[in-house]
C-alpha cells in the first residue's frame, strides 16, 4: 500500500477549480473498481426513464449515466480502503459536507446497498441512522427502488417495507434504515453505518450517546465504517455535530494527522466567505458540484428572489437558504435583522486575551485596564445569568478620522470586555433544542452549568468582589428588572455595593440602551473595542435583533426562548456606564498583589 495523508492543503484551490478533494487514488484499486461496478449499476428510480437497446426495454438512468466525478471519487475511496488480504479496512471514517439536493441521500442509499452487495460476512448488520422518520424514509425508498428496478436485484435481495430492511438471500446479511426518534434506535452492532444529516443530531442532547452505541460494532468488525453524509445546520453548528465538523476540517487542513479519516467537505473558501462572493450565483457550483444534473442553477436564483420578498411556498428563510442550498455556515453575518456590530465582532478578539484559558484572560484583562464597569443580565431559572466586565485601558491611542473632507487624527482609549455566563441545569431540560450548544460553551469554560439555586450569584458576587479589591471597580450596571436576590448578595457587609454608595446602577432598558447598542458597534468596527474571544458570545452576539421604530432601536432575540442573548445584553448595560467616562481609581491594590479567583 502506497504512503498516504487524508489531508487536502491545496483544498481551496481545488474546490474553486471544480477539482477533486480526496487527495489520493484508491488505496486497493481492485476493490474500487469492483465496488464502482456494482454502484454505477444501480438504477436512480425518481429520473424519468430511458430506453436500452441493449435490454430491449425502458430503464431508469444508473449512477454511472447520472452523476459527476466527485461522486465516483467519494465511492472508490471508501470501498477502495479497504484491504482484501487482512480483511481490514485502512479508511474507517468518511465526512461529506454538501449541499441539499446533490443526489445526498440517493448517494446514501447506493452506498449502503453497495456495501451490502460487496459484504463477505454472513449475518452482517449494516444500518442508515437517520434523525427523523422522514429522513429515514428519503434513504430508505430510494434503496428500495433501486432493487424493484433491476430483476437481478430482486432475487439477490429482499425488501420488508414495514420494518424498512434489505436483507441478502445468500448472507442473511441486512441493511436497516433505522431514525433516531425511535427506540430501535439503541442496541445496534453494525459494521457499516451512515449517520445521515448529522446537523440535526447536533440538536439533540443525547446525540453522542447514541451514535456511540450505533457504532460500536466497528471495535469487533475491522472491515466496517462510518460515514457521515450532511449539510450545514440552519443555525450555527452545535454538539455531535459541530465536533465532526471541526475534527474533519482539522484533518482536511493537515492540523490534525489521521489517516483512517477522510473528510470531504463542500464549502467556500475564508476568502469568498469574507467578500461575500458566495452571493454570486456563478460561484454556486463551488458547494453544489452536481451543479447542472440535479442541482439547477436557474431555480435556484428563483428560490432566492422568492425568500428576498417573503413569497417562498415553502416557508425557507434567507438563513435556511445560506446554509441547506450554499453550505454557508450560520454565523453572526448572516442572521437577518442582525445588531451591524455581529460584522465586527469576529475580527475584535484581542490577540492577547483570546489565546489564554478563560480566567487567565480575566487576569490579564484586569492587568491593562486603569477602570472596570461590570454589566449583569439574567432572568429566571430558565434563562441565563450574563455578565461582562468592561475595561478601558489606560493608554491613548490615535485614530484617523475625517472632518470636513480632510483626514484628522483622534485620541481615545480602548475598551477590553470579558464575559462569562450561568445558567441552571433544567435550563438544559426545558430548552433540550440549545442544551448541546450550552454544554458546548460549559465544556469551553466560558458558561458554567449550576445546580444549587444560588451557585451562580455566589459566583457572580465573587468575581465582582475580585475587581472591586482590585481597585478598578467603578460601577456595577443592571438590568433592574427580577435582580432581588442579586442586589441582596451584593449589599452584603463582605462586597458592599450598593445604590446608595454609587457603586450599584439600574441601567433602563429597550430604547434606552440605544445608546450603548451603537456605541458598542462603531467602536468594534474602529477597533476601539476588544473583547477576549471564546464560543460564548458570538452565539450572543448572532441571537441579538435588532427592531427599528421611527426614532429609535431596541435589542431583542432572533427567537424567543431559545436565542440566549443576557451576556450580550449585560455588554450594553456596562457601555452605558463607560460612555459616561468614570474616572480610574486613584490607586489599584490589584497592581501590587494580584487578583484571585475562586
Amino acid at each position: 500500500m502506497p504512503r498516504f495523508s487524508t489531508a487536502c492543503l491545496d483544498w481551496e484551490s481545488r474546490i474553486v477549480n471544480r477539482e477533486s478533494l480526496i487527495p489520493f487514488a484508491p488505496l486497493f484499486p481492485t476493490e474500487a473498481e469492483a465496488a464502482l461496478d456494482v454502484f454505477k449499476s444501480l438504477q436512480i428510480t425518481d429520473l424519468p426513464q430511458v430506453y436500452d437497446r441493449k435490454l430491449g426495454r425502458h430503464r431508469h438512468p444508473t449512477f454511472g449515466e447520472s452523476c459527476e466525478q466527485y461522486v465516483f471519487d467519494f465511492v472508490s475511496a471508501i470501498f477502495g480502503a479497504y484491504d482484501e488480504e487482512s480483511a481490514k479496512r485502512v479508511i474507517e471514517e468518511f465526512f461529506l459536507l454538501i449541499s441539499k439536493k446533490n443526489i445526498k441521500s440517493t448517494l446514501a442509499a447506493g452506498i449502503m446497498l453497495t456495501a451490502l452487495i460487496r459484504n463477505w460476512r454472513h449475518n452482517q448488520e449494516l444500518l442508515i441512522l437517520a434523525p427523523t422518520q422522514e429522513v429515514a424514509g428519503n434513504s430508505f425508498n430510494p434503496a428500495a427502488s433501486m432493487v424493484a428496478a433491476d430483476p437481478d436485484l430482486t432475487i439477490l435481495l429482499h425488501v420488508n417495507k414495514n420494518t424498512k430492511e434489505i436483507t441478502h438471500t445468500l448472507t442473511k446479511a441486512v441493511l436497516k434504515i433505522v431514525s433516531a426518534d425511535s427506540n430501535t434506535a439503541a442496541g445496534k452492532k453494525a459494521a457499516f453505518v451512515l449517520i445521515e444529516e448529522l446537523w440535526l443530531f447536533g440538536k439533540k442532547a443525547n446525540a453522542a450517546a447514541m451514535l456511540q452505541e450505533a457504532t460500536g460494532g466497528l471495535i469487533s468488525r475491522p472491515e466496517g465504517f462510518v460515514i457521515y453524509i450532511t449539510t450545514q445546520s440552519d443555525e450555527p453548528p452545535a454538539g455531535v455535530f459541530k465536533e465532526k465538523l471541526d475534527y474533519f476540517r482539522d484533518v482536511r487542513d493537515g492540523k490534525i494527522d489521521d489517516p483512517t479519516s477522510l473528510g470531504v467537505l463542500y464549502e467556500f473558501p475564508d476568502p469568498m466567505i469574507d467578500n461575500e462572493a458566495y452571493l454570486d450565483p456563478a460561484n454556486w457550483y463551488v458547494t453544489n458540484p452536481n451543479m447542472g444534473r440535479s442541482v439547477r442553477k436557474d431555480w435556484l436564483e428563483r428560490k432566492l428572489l422568492k425568500i428576498q420578498s417573503g413569497e417562498d411556498e415553502e416557508g425557507d428563510t434567507w438563513q435556511s437558504f445560506l446554509a441547506k442550498h450554499l453550505n454557508v455556515e450560520i454565523g453572526m453575518r448572516q442572521r437577518g435583522n442582525r445588531w451591524p456590530g455581529a460584522n465586527y465582532w469576529e475580527r475584535a478578539a484581542d490577540p492577547e486575551l483570546a489565546v489564554l484559558d478563560h480566567f487567565a484572560a480575566l487576569d490579564r484583562f484586569l492587568e491593562r485596564s486603569e477602570v472596570v464597569v461590570v454589566g449583569v443580565d439574567g432572568g429566571g431559572l430558565d434563562d441565563l445569568f450574563g455578565l461582562t466586565l468592561v475595561g478601558r485601558e489606560p493608554d491613548e491611542i490615535e485614530i484617523p478620522v475625517m472632518v470636513n473632507g480632510r483626514e484628522s487624527l483622534v485620541k481615545m482609549k480602548r475598551w477590553l470586555t470579558w464575559s462569562h455566563a450561568w445558567c441552571h441545569r433544567d435550563v438544559l431540560k426545558r430548552r433540550k433544542k440549545i442544551a448541546p450548544v450550552l454544554t458546548d460553551f460549559d465544556k469551553a469554560g466560558h458558561l458554567t452549568i449550576v445546580d444549587a439555586a444560588l451557585e451562580d450569584l455566589a459566583s457572580i458576587v465573587d468575581i465582582i468582589g475580585t475587581v472591586k479589591a482590585s481597585g478598578l471597580l467603578s460601577s456595577v450596571a443592571v438590568d433592574p428588572a427580577g435582580l432581588g436576590e442579586f442586589v441582596d448578595a451584593l449589599a452584603s457587609p463582605e462586597i458592599d455595593i450598593t445604590q446608595e454608595n454609587g457603586l450599584l446602577v439600574g441601567v433602563p432598558q429597550g430604547f434606552a440602551l440605544m445608546n450603548a447598542i451603537k456605541t458598542a458597534e462603531r467602536r468594534l468596527s474602529n477597533g476601539m473595542l476588544r473583547h477576549a474571544g471564546g464560543p460564548l458570545m458570538p452565539w450572543c452576539v448572532a441571537n441579538l435583533k435588532i427592531e427599528p421604530t421611527a426614532t429609535a432601536i431596541r435589542a431583542t432575540k432572533q427567537t424567543a426562548g431559545d436565542a440566549k442573548i443576557d451576556p450580550a445584553m449585560a455588554l450594553f448595560d456596562a457601555v452605558t456606564m463607560m460612555v459616561k467616562n468614570p474616572e480610574a481609581p486613584i490607586a489599584s491594590v490589584y497592581a501590587e498583589r494580584g487578583i484571585r479567583v475562586v
